[in-house]
């Protein structure tokens, strides 16, 4: 089981059990002033039963539930701004069998404090049963406000890789002008992954006309197509930007492994850009303390906009991009596109990982200038850098190099790889 305040992920059955469950999100409703909890889950097979344990457990500790069936994510932290707490069932890009919980406190993630309070126990002492109801979230007519009718009602193609986007991501994009066309509606018959961050996205490229959205199954991740092309996921952060400075958005708050090119469009423009941990979490922790306009993640291809949701929002994303088409779209485009990155996971066993850190952490501090925010980050020039860091949500550690030279990459890629499993060598 991965705990952070990403959320609590594992595969169900196995290191996460229902007792899990009942435990957290029992420890989770002393944090709840309201009174009050929306809930809502992606379409992971476990969900259902997952979800009745966690609507069992706030009730059992006294919380009206509000229960929002099958929904993206940001629909989850939209209401939760309402009630005042929420819980996501979801693992997000995870492999279909692991699940998971996310937790929301008025309308924004947990911070290391309350992770602490709700995977401890408690002292709770009951004095009522809570009771449960279902509800439909206003959620699409409210992002449409935002995004603005759509110009020359473009041809979309959505691939919502048998997730939460069903039916959502349509309707949204139909209801600013968009004429919609929807794959992979069925989880059982998708095509791909959950993640589409990772996969090549082959059906979508071929049935795509003139721009493609792929989700992940729990709707916060969103992933670009463009001529032919699957984009990389810094390329659905860079567009977020655009239309936010289009906007008059100045300040911005990127993860420290986001493009270099889209900090350098932003100070270009006029504008600030502050870096912060991975992790949606952490840049939401950033972006309040900075009163940032928006940012995001460029890893996950996760846009935030907080005056809306302060979630990665990959529905409102989608819209977002869908009205900048009309304008020098590819142009644009191909300011971020001349930045290649690479990212990729090696597996060591976990209790190694802050070892090996430690020991990569002495070999290059001699040779480079070290950013230690998170992990390892080293600039090799004016566009090329590593980041080499713990995943928050799985047991491996990740790679990220960014450049403008391909070949630069791969050479990075070597030379990464070969002083991490020295690394190991040396301390195992």
């Amino acid at each position: 089981m991965k705990i952070s305040i990403s959320g609590i992920r594992g595969v169900f059955g196995n290191d996460f059990v229902p007792k899990d469950v009942l435990r957290f999100c029992e420890n989770f409703s002393t944090l709840i002033e309201s009174g009050e909890c929306v809930i809502g889950r992606d379409t992971r097979p476990t969900g259902e039963i997952i979800m009745n344990y966690v609507s069992a457990s706030l009730m059992q500790s006294g919380i009206k539930v509000y229960n929002l069936g099958i929904v993206p994510t940001p629909v989850v932290f939209k209401e939760a701004r309402k009630y005042g707490s929420g819980i996501v069932i979801t693992s997000s890009h995870n492999p279909i069998e692991w699940n998971g919980l996310k937790f929301i406190l008025n309308g924004k993630g947990i911070n290391e404090k309350e992770l602490e309070i709700i995977t401890n126990n408690q002292n709770i002492s009951n004095s009522s049963i809570g009771n449960e109801t279902f509800i439909e979230s206003d959620y699409i007519s409210k992002a449409s406000e935002i995004i603005g009718n759509v110009n020359n009602n473009p041809d979309v193609t959505i691939d919502v890789g048998g997730g939460a986007a069903n039916n959502f991501a349509k309707t949204l994009l139909e209801k600013i002008g968009c004429k919609v066309n929807s794959i992979n509606e069925n989880i059982i018959t998708s095509s791909r992954g959950p993640d589409p961050t990772s996969d090549n996205l082959d059906e979508l490229i071929k049935n795509t006309k003139n721009i493609g959205f792929a989700y992940d199954l729990d709707s916060d991740r969103v992933v670009v197509v463009k001529d032919g092309k699957k984009k990389s996921p810094d390329v659905t952060v860079a567009l977020g930007v655009i239309k936010s400075m289009e906007l008059g958005y100045k300040k911005f708050v990127l993860s420290i492994d986001s493009s270099i090119g889209i900090e350098k469009y932003i100070v270009k423009n006029g504008g600030n850009v502050w870096r912060s941990k991975v992790g949606e979490a952490n840049v939401i922790k950033t972006m309040i303390e900075k009163e940032a306009d928006a940012g995001g993640e460029g890893s996950s291809g996760g846009f935030i906009l907080p005056e809306f949701n302060f979630c990665r929002d990959g529905l409102l994303t989608s819209g977002l991009i869908a009205t900048m088409l009309d304008q020098d779209f590819d142009q644009k485009l191909a300011f971020f596109e001349e930045y290649k990155q690479v990212r990729e996971k090696i597996s060591f066993p976990i209790e190694f990982h802050n070892k090996i850190i430690e020991q990569l952490t002495k070999k290059l501090e001699n040779k480079y200038e070290l950013i230690l925010l998170d992990g390892i980050k080293f600039k090799i020039d004016e566009y090329s850098w590593a980041l080499i860091r713990k995943s928050n949500t799985e047991d491996i550690i990740r790679i990220s190099i960014e450049s403008n030279s391909e070949s630069k990459i791969n050479s990075i890629k070597k030379d990464v790889t070969k002083l991490l499993n020295e690394s190991y060598e040396e301390i195992k």
